[in-house]
């Protein structure tokens, strides 16, 4: 996933991000509520981690204004804030979840899969399409029952894949998941991660669809 964090405390937003990108998330890390809301608007993130005391503009603030201009993007509010009227407050205005600090970051990863499990109407973090599985628990993949060891990009962009299972995913959106929308990467990039994936799983298991993108069969091939 691509993860909008938003955490002005140092320590604590490397830690979140280090921990993430381990598990083969995309980070892009900010620390200031008007950056927060501005990336917000033009941002394509998957999911967004908001801090509630941020400099410029109260988190709060940020995630009213972000769902009255119809910003759907889910939302997890970290917060030490503990008070039960604080916490209803935070979710009417439209956070998808709370997590009072501190939290461990096992926590933080589980209620994440939660959330993309809930966005893709799925109650399982299993992933099938075609001859392909993925769990998205223990990041196992395996091609035709048979275990396929990947590198954490190979696997966030087979996972990307494999969420739209049957469609075609356009090289825009890829890149931005696999790497964040700021970050600038070579064309051949994205070309290199798919061979690499092709050669551990088969020439068959990504389709390229010429002008658009790439494509996991939903059915077997």
């Amino acid at each position: 996933m691509h993860i909008l964090l938003i955490e002005d405390d140092a320590q604590l937003g490397d830690a979140i991000r280090r921990a993430l990108e381990r598990l083969a998330h995309t980070i892009t890390w900010l620390r200031d509520g008007d950056e927060a809301l501005k990336a917000l608007r033009e941002h394509d993130a998957d999911l967004v981690l908001l801090d509630l005391g941020l400099p410029g503009r109260d988190g709060l603030d940020v995630l009213t204004e972000a769902r009255r201009l119809r910003v759907t993007t889910p939302v997890i509010v970290m917060s030490a804030r503990d008070q039960l009227d604080g916490r209803i407050q935070v979710l009417d205005a439209g956070a998808d979840d709370y997590l009072v600090k501190p939290f461990h970051l096992e926590e933080l990863a589980a209620r994440i899969r939660s959330l993309s499990r809930r966005a893709r109407g799925d109650a399982v973090n299993r992933l099938e399409a075609g001859a392909l599985s993925m769990d998205l628990g223990t990041f196992d993949v395996a091609w035709r029952g048979a275990k396929v060891d990947l590198t954490r990009r190979e696997f966030a962009l087979l996972q990307a894949l494999m969420e739209r299972a049957g469609r075609i995913v356009r090289r825009e959106t890829l890149e931005s998941t696999l790497y964040g929308p700021e970050n600038a990467v070579s064309t051949s990039a994205l070309e290199v991660l798919v061979h690499a994936l092709r050669r551990k799983l088969s020439p068959e298991a990504i389709q390229t669809v010429r002008g658009f993108g790439y494509m996991v069969p939903r059915e077997p091939v």
